[in-house]
């Protein structure tokens, strides 16, 4: 596979648009425009995120020997660092430049005090997406990795949908942030889990290291059961195709350990995508 196609990560891109076709569809797709703007918005953020971590982890040794994983560009050395950057750099103007046009096309002007919000929290995402490994205080080093993907791809992914397309918001909107960004988290905390030896070694705090093997998937568990109950509390029923997939993914969670986690990786994203496509029906 091509070195920079595998550095983005393909693979994630579904999982990060789940808040977005959520609020959406609650909104009744009322400007496909916007949800088009929103989606590319969303979908350069994500690769930003990605490239970001990779040279995060790079710089501090954190993925430097990671048995039973496909090496990313950086490690496998298909990849230099000046070019890595560059790629941060473009991705950090396709965000902009997605953005700005999200905006503008949703309020009719960026000289407004809707559009000033929105371009602050535009900002912020920027800033997340970079420093979640990137930096000396980059919170994923730090036990923060879950909020900061339950608030950006779960609660403001969702309630920033749903307001561009209607300029209101509601309770029941919220609640399906949160219940579309649990799941999200589930992926991360899955990732935490499967590497949880290796962050330990380098230093790398996790919140599912934190809680340890037993404790870091009693904490999945409770994330994807908590994400189904709020859809089917809300009368989404369609949520319920997932459960299926869902028992089987945290049965093999249970059993399995290390690297023979990677594979339940894509499981839980498209799970997490579908879920969100069937959930506001």
């Amino acid at each position: 596979m091509n070195p920079y196609i595998q550095s983005l990560r393909l693979r994630t891109l579904p999982l990060s648009v789940s808040g977005i076709i959520v609020g959406s569809g609650l909104a009744g797709w009322l400007r496909w425009d916007v949800f088009v703007l929103a989606v590319f918005t969303t979908l350069c953020l994500q690769i930003l995120s990605n490239l970001s971590n990779e040279l995060g982890d790079a710089l501090k040794g954190t993925d430097a020997d990671q048995h039973g994983r496909a090496a990313y560009g950086l490690q496998a050395g298909t990849i230099t660092m000046p070019q890595m950057k560059r790629m941060i750099l473009l991705f950090i103007g396709l965000s902009v430049l997605f953005g700005i046009a999200l905006i503008r096309t949703a309020f009719g002007s960026l000289c407004c005090d809707q559009s000033w919000v929105f371009i602050g929290l535009g900002a912020l995402a920027i800033v997340g997406a970079m420093t979640y490994t990137l930096g000396r205080h980059s919170y994923g080093y730090m036990g923060l990795g879950d909020l900061g993907v339950f608030l950006f791809f779960g609660l403001l992914s969702t309630l920033g949908a749903y307001y561009l397309q209607t300029q209101t918001l509601t309770s029941e909107v919220a609640w399906l942030g949160v219940a579309v960004g649990l799941p999200c988290v589930g992926v991360l905390n899955l990732n935490n889990v499967r590497d949880m030896p290796n962050d330990r070694l380098h230093g790398k705090r996790t919140f599912a290291g934190l809680l340890g093997p037993v404790g870091g998937r009693v904490y999945h568990t409770c994330l994807l059961v908590l994400g189904i109950v709020l859809f089917l509390l809300f009368g989404h029923w369609w949520a319920l195709c997932v459960l299926p997939v869902w028992s089987w993914h945290l049965w093999f969670v249970w059993t399995h350990e290390g690297s023979a986690l990677d594979c339940q990786m894509p499981v839980l994203m498209l799970s997490t995508g579908l879920l969100a496509c069937l959930g506001w029906i």
